[in-house]
């Protein structure tokens, strides 16, 4: 049974979250990150006195650098188009700024925050010496051409490159930024520099990528469910699944699950969701991956395909998701941010979901997280269960390092054993303190202990 960390109290950290929320106005989604570290971290300052004493929590909400630049580029039109850059860094007490890059329209200063501060953790639970950091553009991939993309990319690069370094800030991809636009990106930067350094991961295999690395966070999510699961006796096999979107980290989650004996019913996208009772096999995941990944479809286009599968139109009037309500037994979200909110969770709850492992970043809300936490269920919380991507950027850029070049096999069996390590540190955090089987609890412990040590042995800077 999960058990709360005993005696969370803490006036500190009361004040502390007023401070933040009175100086970081209009940016829910940072503070809802910072909140779900801080809400952890009562037992863990009663403990040691000397985090409150040297502000380790004041000085690490504040990024250690932000940059905001314009973004001008011409579109096929000939008109002249502009957006906003950014690139946070955000902590580099464990290593050099390592986190992607986001091309969307939702694209702020709050979300890069959000994100950079998870990152922070998420990099130290690894175990790799990477530090936390995110970028990104409020520019939309989606509908432009390729010489659209390579001038936008080209153009964002001209100003990133004097920020960036293969021993300083490492950018990957994100949201909107695949092969595509690592590939414009690395080829500014190579242009500008005048170097080939493994200063971008998630490169292409034939300059300087690593195997694995697109499957990574799919992959690692199911392997941290599997670690979870392995507490209970139980295993991946026989077990019938729901997965949201369908991009790469979905579609790499199905085919992970596929290969371990579970079954995936669902896949979605900003549209609706499909819902397929046979399971979607390997040769249906292979049509999902052509229609999303080439053809740039609509998940809807599942169902005209295979007659067993229906699709539903998202009505977003409602504020839940019916493909939460499905019978299952786990649950992999693995779209976008705060997608399942309480009445979600306690959705799958009732329709029988014992493990939620979260591929996606921050996609459940504070109050679906208490639902979790409340049942007992085996909640992978993001920082730790989507670790798998970063994990293999981080040793994407060993390789670079080295001049290495590492099989299918060797790296896939890195990824699996960085995530069984995350997962022991989350479980020994949280037998430390008193909060066992909470993997909520022991993430944000495990990966700010790390930091927070760091931070202190290298003075007030």
């Amino acid at each position: 049974m999960t058990t709360t960390c005993a005696d969370k109290s803490c006036p500190f950290l009361d004040d502390f979250m007023n401070d933040l929320n009175k100086r970081n106005p209009h940016q829910p989604e940072f503070i809802q990150a910072v909140q779900e570290v801080v809400v952890s971290l009562g037992p863990v300052l009663q403990k040691k006195p000397e985090y409150v004493k040297t502000n380790i929590l004041g000085r690490l909400v504040e990024p250690e650098r932000i940059i905001q630049f314009r973004v001008p580029w011409v579109d096929d039109s000939g008109n002249v188009q502009v957006n906003k850059g950014y690139r946070v860094e955000f902590n580099s007490a464990i290593g050099p700024y390592k986190g992607g890059l986001r091309f969307h329209p939702s694209v702020d200063l709050s979300i890069l925050k959000f994100l950079g501060f998870e990152q922070i953790f998420k990099n130290s639970l690894t175990t790799l010496p990477m530090g936390g950091g995110k970028g990104g553009a409020d520019f939309d991939p989606k509908g432009k051409s390729d010489g659209e993309v390579m001038r936008f990319c080209q153009s964002f690069m001209s100003e990133l490159f004097r920020h960036i370094g293969h021993n300083t800030d490492i950018p990957a991809g994100d949201i909107g930024v695949g092969g595509r636009e690592i590939g414009y990106l690395f080829g500014q930067y190579k242009r500008l520099k005048n170097e080939f350094v493994g200063v971008m991961t998630g490169r292409d295999i034939n300059w300087g990528g690593s195997k694995i690395r697109p499957e990574a966070t799919g992959y690692g999510s199911v392997y941290f469910a599997e670690e979870m699961l392995s507490t209970r006796n139980e295993s991946m096999d026989g077990k019938k699944c729901l997965v949201s979107g369908s991009g790469n980290v979905a579609q790499f989650t199905t085919e992970k699950i596929n290969q371990l004996g579970g079954k995936v019913l669902t896949m979605s996208d900003s549209g609706g969701f499909i819902h397929d009772p046979e399971g979607i096999s390997n040769e249906k995941l292979e049509f999902v991956m052509d229609l999303k990944n080439n053809k740039r479809g609509r998940i809807s286009a599942y169902a005209d395909a295979f007659t067993s599968a229906t699709y539903h139109e998202r009505d977003y009037a409602v504020a839940t998701n019916p493909m939460w309500s499905i019978e299952a037994d786990c649950a992999f979200p693995s779209a976008t941010q705060n997608e399942i909110i309480e009445d979600d969770a306690k959705h799958l709850m009732n329709g029988g979901i014992t493990l939620v492992s979260e591929g996606a970043n921050m996609p459940s809300t504070p109050e679906a997280q208490e639902v979790f936490v409340e049942k007992g269920i085996l909640y992978g919380p993001a920082k730790a269960a989507n670790a798998g991507g970063v994990a293999v950027s981080g040793l994407e850029m060993s390789q670079a390092s080295g001049r290495l070049f590492w099989t299918r096999e060797e790296v896939d069996a890195k990824l699996r054993a960085i995530m069984k390590t995350i997962h022991e540190q989350c479980v020994e955090a949280s037998e430390e303190f008193d909060c066992v089987g909470n993997y909520n609890d022991g993430a944000n412990i495990a990966g700010f202990m790390k930091v927070a040590d760091a931070m202190l042995d290298q003075g007030i800077i």
